[in-house]
Protein backbone atom coordinates (compact mmCIF):
# COMPACT_ATOMS: atom_id res chain seq x y z
CA UNK A 1 0.00 0.00 0.00
CA UNK A 2 1.15 3.25 -0.66
CA UNK A 3 2.12 5.42 2.05
CA UNK A 4 0.97 9.14 1.46
CA UNK A 5 3.48 12.00 2.05
CA UNK A 6 1.81 13.61 4.90
CA UNK A 7 1.98 10.74 6.86
CA UNK A 8 5.66 10.37 5.66
CA UNK A 9 6.07 13.49 6.64
CA UNK A 10 4.38 13.21 10.34
CA UNK A 11 5.67 9.90 10.86
CA UNK A 12 9.27 11.56 10.24
CA UNK A 13 8.85 14.47 12.62
CA UNK A 14 7.68 12.31 15.04
CA UNK A 15 10.84 10.16 14.99
CA UNK A 16 12.44 13.22 14.87
CA UNK A 17 11.02 14.82 18.13
CA UNK A 18 11.11 11.30 20.04
CA UNK A 19 15.10 11.98 19.85
CA UNK A 20 14.75 15.21 21.09
CA UNK A 21 12.93 14.08 24.40
CA UNK A 22 15.35 11.39 24.73
CA UNK A 23 18.32 13.33 24.95
CA UNK A 24 16.69 16.24 26.98
CA UNK A 25 18.50 17.63 30.19
CA UNK A 26 22.12 15.61 29.46
CA UNK A 27 25.23 16.74 29.05
CA UNK A 28 25.43 17.28 25.25
CA UNK A 29 28.65 17.44 22.70
CA UNK A 30 28.76 20.42 20.51
CA UNK A 31 29.43 20.37 17.17
CA UNK A 32 30.30 24.39 16.25
CA UNK A 33 29.24 26.20 13.09
CA UNK A 34 30.09 28.88 11.34
CA UNK A 35 29.16 32.38 12.91
CA UNK A 36 29.26 31.44 16.93
CA UNK A 37 26.15 29.02 15.66
CA UNK A 38 26.35 25.06 16.69
CA UNK A 39 25.09 21.71 16.65
CA UNK A 40 24.13 19.14 19.36
CA UNK A 41 24.51 15.51 19.31
CA UNK A 42 20.65 15.58 19.77
CA UNK A 43 20.13 17.85 16.50
CA UNK A 44 21.96 15.18 15.04
CA UNK A 45 20.66 12.29 16.11
CA UNK A 46 17.20 13.77 15.47
CA UNK A 47 18.42 14.24 11.99
CA UNK A 48 19.09 10.72 11.50
CA UNK A 49 15.85 9.59 13.04
CA UNK A 50 13.77 11.54 10.25
CA UNK A 51 16.67 10.52 7.64
CA UNK A 52 16.46 7.22 8.33
CA UNK A 53 12.47 7.36 7.77
CA UNK A 54 12.45 9.21 4.43
CA UNK A 55 14.65 6.69 3.25
CA UNK A 56 13.15 3.82 3.80
CA UNK A 57 9.76 5.02 2.05
CA UNK A 58 10.83 7.73 -0.23
CA UNK A 59 15.04 6.60 -1.48
CA UNK A 60 14.56 8.47 -4.64
CA UNK A 61 13.73 11.96 -3.43
CA UNK A 62 16.39 14.66 -2.41
CA UNK A 63 17.00 15.69 1.13
CA UNK A 64 18.56 18.87 2.67
CA UNK A 65 19.53 18.47 6.18
CA UNK A 66 20.11 21.30 8.21
CA UNK A 67 23.20 19.60 9.67
CA UNK A 68 23.95 16.68 6.74
CA UNK A 69 22.91 19.12 3.69
CA UNK A 70 21.70 18.21 0.80
CA UNK A 71 22.03 13.89 0.21
CA UNK A 72 19.59 11.53 -1.98
CA UNK A 73 19.12 11.50 -5.79
CA UNK A 74 19.44 15.15 -7.88
CA UNK A 75 15.65 15.89 -8.14
CA UNK A 76 14.28 19.01 -8.81
CA UNK A 77 10.38 18.22 -8.30
CA UNK A 78 10.67 16.56 -4.89
CA UNK A 79 13.03 17.74 -2.42
CA UNK A 80 12.53 17.08 1.87
CA UNK A 81 13.95 19.94 4.08
CA UNK A 82 14.57 19.11 7.01
CA UNK A 83 15.15 20.71 10.52
CA UNK A 84 15.52 18.35 13.12
CA UNK A 85 15.99 20.90 16.31
CA UNK A 86 15.05 24.00 15.65
CA UNK A 87 15.62 26.54 18.87
CA UNK A 88 19.41 24.33 20.01
CA UNK A 89 20.36 27.06 22.23
CA UNK A 90 16.91 26.59 23.86
CA UNK A 91 17.63 23.20 23.82
CA UNK A 92 21.46 23.31 25.39
CA UNK A 93 20.00 25.87 27.78
CA UNK A 94 17.34 23.08 28.92
CA UNK A 95 14.67 25.51 27.89
CA UNK A 96 11.92 22.97 26.46
CA UNK A 97 11.13 25.19 23.42
CA UNK A 98 12.05 23.54 20.17
CA UNK A 99 10.78 22.68 17.04
CA UNK A 100 11.17 19.65 14.79
CA UNK A 101 10.48 20.78 10.89
CA UNK A 102 9.68 18.35 8.23
CA UNK A 103 8.22 19.75 4.59
CA UNK A 104 7.98 18.23 1.47
CA UNK A 105 8.91 20.55 -1.80
CA UNK A 106 7.34 19.70 -5.30
CA UNK A 107 8.14 21.99 -7.75
CA UNK A 108 8.40 25.29 -6.59
CA UNK A 109 4.98 25.23 -3.55
CA UNK A 110 5.25 22.95 -0.21
CA UNK A 111 3.25 19.87 -0.53
CA UNK A 112 3.47 18.75 2.56
CA UNK A 113 4.86 19.89 6.34
CA UNK A 114 5.16 18.66 9.74
CA UNK A 115 6.18 20.91 12.95
CA UNK A 116 6.60 18.96 15.88
CA UNK A 117 6.82 20.42 19.69
CA UNK A 118 8.37 17.31 20.93
CA UNK A 119 7.72 18.53 24.80
CA UNK A 120 3.99 19.69 24.40
CA UNK A 121 2.91 16.04 22.64
CA UNK A 122 1.70 18.17 19.53
CA UNK A 123 2.22 17.92 15.57
CA UNK A 124 1.01 20.67 13.25
CA UNK A 125 0.64 19.55 10.06
CA UNK A 126 -1.09 20.28 6.81
CA UNK A 127 -0.85 18.52 2.72
CA UNK A 128 -2.17 21.43 1.53
CA UNK A 129 -5.73 21.42 3.26
CA UNK A 130 -6.85 22.76 6.04
CA UNK A 131 -3.73 23.41 8.38
CA UNK A 132 -4.21 20.49 11.55
CA UNK A 133 -3.01 19.87 15.07
CA UNK A 134 -2.48 16.30 15.96
CA UNK A 135 -2.47 15.32 20.22
CA UNK A 136 -2.93 11.63 20.90
CA UNK A 137 -4.14 10.59 17.82
CA UNK A 138 -6.77 13.14 17.60
CA UNK A 139 -6.35 15.88 14.56
CA UNK A 140 -8.19 19.51 15.09
CA UNK A 141 -8.12 22.65 12.70
CA UNK A 142 -6.12 25.61 12.95
CA UNK A 143 -7.87 28.42 13.88
CA UNK A 144 -5.56 32.07 13.73
CA UNK A 145 -6.34 34.05 16.43
CA UNK A 146 -5.71 37.96 17.30
CA UNK A 147 -6.50 37.34 20.98
CA UNK A 148 -3.23 36.98 22.73
CA UNK A 149 -2.18 39.89 20.87
CA UNK A 150 1.47 38.65 21.30
CA UNK A 151 3.98 38.95 18.51
CA UNK A 152 6.69 36.85 17.94
CA UNK A 153 10.03 38.93 16.93
CA UNK A 154 13.58 37.00 15.67
CA UNK A 155 16.44 38.69 16.94
CA UNK A 156 18.46 36.21 15.76
CA UNK A 157 21.05 36.97 12.88
CA UNK A 158 21.62 37.46 9.86
CA UNK A 159 20.23 40.88 9.49
CA UNK A 160 20.25 41.14 5.43
CA UNK A 161 17.98 44.68 6.14
CA UNK A 162 20.38 46.15 8.59
CA UNK A 163 21.44 48.45 9.30
CA UNK A 164 17.97 50.06 8.09
CA UNK A 165 15.53 46.92 9.67
CA UNK A 166 16.29 46.22 13.01
CA UNK A 167 13.60 43.81 14.78
CA UNK A 168 14.90 44.99 18.55
CA UNK A 169 14.17 48.44 17.45
CA UNK A 170 10.51 47.52 16.39
CA UNK A 171 9.52 46.49 20.21
CA UNK A 172 10.41 49.64 21.24
CA UNK A 173 8.22 51.68 18.79
CA UNK A 174 5.47 53.21 21.27
CA UNK A 175 2.45 51.92 18.97
CA UNK A 176 4.07 48.29 19.06
CA UNK A 177 3.40 48.54 23.03
CA UNK A 178 -0.23 50.17 22.92
CA UNK A 179 -0.99 47.11 20.49
CA UNK A 180 1.01 43.77 21.02
CA UNK A 181 3.17 42.10 23.44
CA UNK A 182 6.27 40.83 22.42
CA UNK A 183 7.87 37.27 23.01
CA UNK A 184 11.16 36.10 21.65
CA UNK A 185 11.43 32.35 22.00
CA UNK A 186 13.83 31.69 19.40
CA UNK A 187 12.38 28.64 17.59
CA UNK A 188 10.15 28.53 14.40
CA UNK A 189 7.66 26.74 16.80
CA UNK A 190 6.05 30.75 16.95
CA UNK A 191 5.48 30.18 13.71
CA UNK A 192 3.30 27.52 14.27
CA UNK A 193 1.75 29.26 16.74
CA UNK A 194 0.32 31.96 14.70
CA UNK A 195 -1.36 29.34 12.58
CA UNK A 196 -2.70 28.00 15.75
CA UNK A 197 -3.85 31.47 17.25
CA UNK A 198 -1.51 31.32 20.07
CA UNK A 199 -0.10 34.63 18.22
CA UNK A 200 -0.65 36.74 16.47
CA UNK A 201 2.06 37.60 14.53
CA UNK A 202 5.40 37.13 14.18
CA UNK A 203 8.27 38.99 12.38
CA UNK A 204 11.45 38.17 11.39
CA UNK A 205 14.37 39.38 8.83
CA UNK A 206 16.18 37.11 6.40
CA UNK A 207 16.01 35.28 2.52
CA UNK A 208 13.99 32.38 3.92
CA UNK A 209 13.24 30.43 0.63
CA UNK A 210 13.81 26.59 0.64
CA UNK A 211 14.93 27.43 3.98
CA UNK A 212 14.87 24.12 6.61
CA UNK A 213 14.00 25.98 9.55
CA UNK A 214 10.40 28.13 7.98
CA UNK A 215 9.45 26.10 5.29
CA UNK A 216 6.96 24.11 7.53
CA UNK A 217 5.55 26.77 9.62
CA UNK A 218 5.13 29.30 6.19
CA UNK A 219 2.91 26.40 4.95
CA UNK A 220 0.80 25.81 7.96
CA UNK A 221 0.14 29.73 8.47
CA UNK A 222 -1.07 29.60 4.77
CA UNK A 223 -2.75 26.68 5.25
CA UNK A 224 -4.86 27.90 8.17
CA UNK A 225 -5.54 31.28 6.34
CA UNK A 226 -3.03 33.81 7.79
CA UNK A 227 -1.69 37.16 6.07
CA UNK A 228 1.57 35.96 4.94
CA UNK A 229 4.26 38.25 3.32
CA UNK A 230 7.65 39.22 2.61
CA UNK A 231 9.07 42.09 5.35
CA UNK A 232 7.78 44.69 3.68
CA UNK A 233 4.72 43.07 2.56
CA UNK A 234 5.51 42.03 -1.08
CA UNK A 235 5.30 38.49 -2.33
CA UNK A 236 7.19 35.78 0.02
CA UNK A 237 10.91 35.49 -0.95
CA UNK A 238 10.98 38.66 -3.15
CA UNK A 239 12.73 41.73 -2.73
CA UNK A 240 13.69 42.51 1.05
CA UNK A 241 13.11 38.76 1.89
CA UNK A 242 12.08 38.49 5.19
CA UNK A 243 8.69 37.29 6.55
CA UNK A 244 5.31 39.05 8.33
CA UNK A 245 2.90 36.71 9.08
CA UNK A 246 -0.54 37.52 10.97
CA UNK A 247 -3.74 36.30 12.01
CA UNK A 248 -5.61 38.50 10.14
CA UNK A 249 -5.32 41.70 7.57
CA UNK A 250 -5.65 43.86 10.51
CA UNK A 251 -2.87 43.00 12.63
CA UNK A 252 -0.84 42.68 9.34
CA UNK A 253 -1.43 46.55 8.20
CA UNK A 254 -0.24 47.75 11.51
CA UNK A 255 2.96 45.44 11.83
CA UNK A 256 3.79 46.42 8.15
CA UNK A 257 3.36 50.50 9.06
CA UNK A 258 5.52 50.24 12.15
CA UNK A 259 8.31 48.22 9.87
CA UNK A 260 8.22 50.41 7.17
CA UNK A 261 9.24 53.22 9.05
CA UNK A 262 12.53 51.98 9.28
CA UNK A 263 13.18 51.85 5.61
CA UNK A 264 14.17 55.45 3.79
CA UNK A 265 11.69 56.25 1.38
Amino acid sequence: MMIMDRDVAIAAAEAGAAAVRSRYGAELARVEKTGGDFATAADLEAEQAILDVLRAVRPDDTVIGEESGRTGAERADRTWLVDPLCGTLNYAARMPLVAVNVALRTGTGIAVAASADPFAGELFWTDGGPAQVRRDGVDEPLTPSTESRLVDVNLDPPFPNGPAFQAARLLAHPEFGARFRPRVVSTTLAVAWVAAGRRAAYVTDGHLADSVHFASGIALCRAAGCVVTGLRGQPLHTGAGGLLVAADQDTHRTLLALIEEHFPG
